[in-house]
């Protein structure tokens, strides 16, 4: 394999500091409806591929079959949810405890291979996933003792994670047969048409906004999007899921870091002790379901 053009780790970094933004943007462009922003951020992430799609990947649109376009609608339509509800719990929690939360979407996969492809558990995934939910009840407990308006919003972000999980197990399939550049300009395109319609039935203004709440809905498609998501994937080719996995854990920390700096957000010691025992059983995921399927690809080797 050739050498990388530059040092897949320095594009993990920058990964994990420009997905750490969205959750601050969302909340500075306070005012808009979360499914506005949300419409916003992904209708200009596909009128910037566009140009590059249907230039270069045309052919790929004409080859997707019926069975393709059924899934990647149904991933479009829950990833649109997952925007709204994640962003709409931004109105009512801190970001450290909406970020943290929604981060708890790899313990949800899990869950949802184990229900819908019978995916076996190993001892130290259980652990690590109560050691993670555990974390998740400290965060509410607290909010919930500041009001009861943060816990809605907690609530909310794990529904935005249940989401974004239906998004990702619906997706996995799909991405075997399509490219990375196509299959996410068909599900961001389907999204979008997704927010435009709820957008329409919820009677949400589609103009009326200031110059910076429109600076930040195009910022929203380029650096969490592009900057973020993109770098993550380009990166996969030369590191290991499980090593881009830990590196996405970071992303409430950067994000609460930022919530400070720019929102002056406090964090409370029940989001502060929450979190990181939340961080550790993500860690402690992510190794364990790593070393279970290598154990499984070695005993295939041998098999």
């Amino acid at each position: 394999m050739r050498l990388p053009p530059f040092n897949p780790y320095v594009a993990i970094v920058i990964g994990v500091i420009s997905v750490s933004t969205s959750a601050v943007l969302v909340k500075l462009a306070s005012g808009a409806p979360a499914a506005i922003i949300a419409n916003y951020r992904l209708l200009f992430a596909v009128l910037l591929m566009a140009p590059i799609i249907f230039t270069k990947y045309r052919h790929e649109l004409k080859l997707i079959q019926k069975k393709d376009w059924l899934l990647s609608t149904a991933a479009g339509v829950f990833l649109a949810f997952h925007f709204i509800f994640w962003f709409e719990s931004l109105n009512y929690t801190s970001v450290a405890s909406s970020v943290v939360l929604v981060t708890l979407q790899p313990i949800f996969a899990f869950i949802g291979t184990y229900i819908f492809f019978k995916e076996r558990f190993s001892y130290g995934a259980v652990i690590s996933m109560i050691i993670a939910i555990f974390g998740s009840v400290i965060i509410s407990w607290g909010d919930f003792q500041i009001s009861g308006m943060a816990l809605f919003g907690d609530i909310l972000a794990l529904i935005g994670a249940v989401m974004i999980t239906v998004y990702f197990l619906l997706g996995q399939n799909i991405r075997r047969r399509l490219s990375l550049m196509t299959y996410t300009f068909v599900v961001y395109g389907i999204s979008s048409i997704t927010l435009i319609i709820y957008n329409l039935i919820f009677q949400h203004s589609f103009t009326g906004y200031s110059t910076t709440q429109w600076w930040i809905f195009l910022i929203l498609a380029i650096v969490p999007t592009f900057l973020g998501h993109s770098l993550f994937n380009w990166a996969l080719k030369w590191l290991s899921t499980a090593t881009i996995s830990m590196g996405i854990v970071f992303e409430p920390v950067g994000a609460s870091i930022l919530a400070y700096i720019i929102l002056d957000e406090t964090i409370t010691w029940s989001q502060w002790l929450g979190g990181t025992i939340i961080i550790f059983g993500l860690f402690l995921f992510i190794m364990s379901t790593t070393r279970k399927s290598k154990v499984t690809i070695s005993k295939k080797a041998h098999s």
